[in-house]
């Protein structure tokens, strides 16, 4: 296979891993598992541009992507329909996609794993065509994420830090929007402090990911209170693992949903696997099964289908 490695230097522990070793280690892993591999260390504002011409070249079969979750969501939208293979290199702070796959979370092994994994088809979601690999929300994630941007961080720690801080400060005066969503026959309609969306449904587990990255079907959650205390217990029962159990949040599944916000405020946002986006009044989000190529660990490439 003919790999393009593009490592995202500013994205997460990338930051402050030692390059010169990963790029070694890199090479050498994958040159002896029989692949070819070009290396490029670029900045995040190129990221973009470079993936977008990864995506269309001819002298690569696969393109390796090390970064953050907006670095790989951006690989992934490239890629998407391509017939090229994404291999994801977890350098973020939550690397939601890539535990999605099983990868392990040390670059190391993480390189040793896609080095003798196994291609396989996985599904990706859109929001107005816009891909994503994770989740769309709109309401309370949005604004802790805002509230987030505001606060200083340069390492990891710091990023989890400045969310936690968010979360209490987003916690403290909890709003709600006015809300309706269509998945073909069926209509809910909500005044709800939050809406989020998944590409395939979430699993158990203290961290947001998804079961069957090849379930094709869009998880849908619908967060019924807007009481703080109750707010501040399922944040508490997601960190447990124990979400679900709460009858504050309806969950659904769709192959396409159609989220109409009837409380418009100013400068209205959403999060697009984990970036603050501006939103319409009316969003259309479709799953597209098995739309990405991706490569797994071989350990993992028959566990979660």
């Amino acid at each position: 296979m003919r790999i393009l490695a593009l490592l995202n230097r500013g994205g997460g522990t990338l930051r402050t891993a030692d390059l010169d070793a990963l790029e070694a280690h890199l090479r050498e892993t994958m040159r002896a598992a029989g692949h070819t591999i070009d290396i490029r260390f670029i900045d995040g504002e190129a990221v973009g541009r470079e993936l977008e011409a990864a995506a269309g070249s001819p002298d690569h079969d696969a393109v390796l992507a090390g970064g953050g979750d907006g670095t790989v969501s951006a690989a992934a939208a490239a890629l998407m329909g391509s017939g090229k293979t994404l291999l994801v290199l977890p350098a973020g702070t939550m690397n939601l996609f890539a535990r999605a796959l099983g990868l392990p979370m040390d670059l190391h092994k993480a390189v040793d794993a896609l080095s003798g994994g196994v291609e396989r088809e996985v599904d990706i979601a859109t929001a107005d065509g816009r891909p994503f690999v994770h989740q769309f929300s709109v309401g309370l994630h949005a604004r802790m994420v805002l509230m987030r941007s505001r606060f200083e961080y340069t390492s990891r720690l710091g990023k989890m830090l400045a969310s936690l801080r968010a979360a209490f400060a987003a916690l403290a005066k909890p709003s709600t929007i006015e809300a309706e969503l269509v998945m073909g026959e069926t209509v809910v309609r909500a005044r709800t402090p939050g809406i989020g969306i998944s590409n395939n449904l979430f699993g158990d587990g203290p961290l947001p990911i998804a079961e069957k990255p090849d379930g094709g079907l869009l998880g849908i959650y619908v967060f019924r209170t807007a009481r703080r205390l109750e707010i501040a217990i399922l944040f508490l029962a997601m960190t447990l693992g124990r979400w679900k159990e709460f009858e504050t949040v309806d969950i659904h599944q769709s192959k396409e949903v159609v989220l109409r916000i009837r409380s418009r405020r100013r400068n209205q946002a959403c999060v697009i696997d984990g970036e603050l986006v501006p939103v319409g009044n009316e969003t259309t989000l479709r799953i597209h099964p098995k739309a990405l190529r991706v490569m797994v660990p071989a350990a993992a490439a028959g566990s979660k289908s």
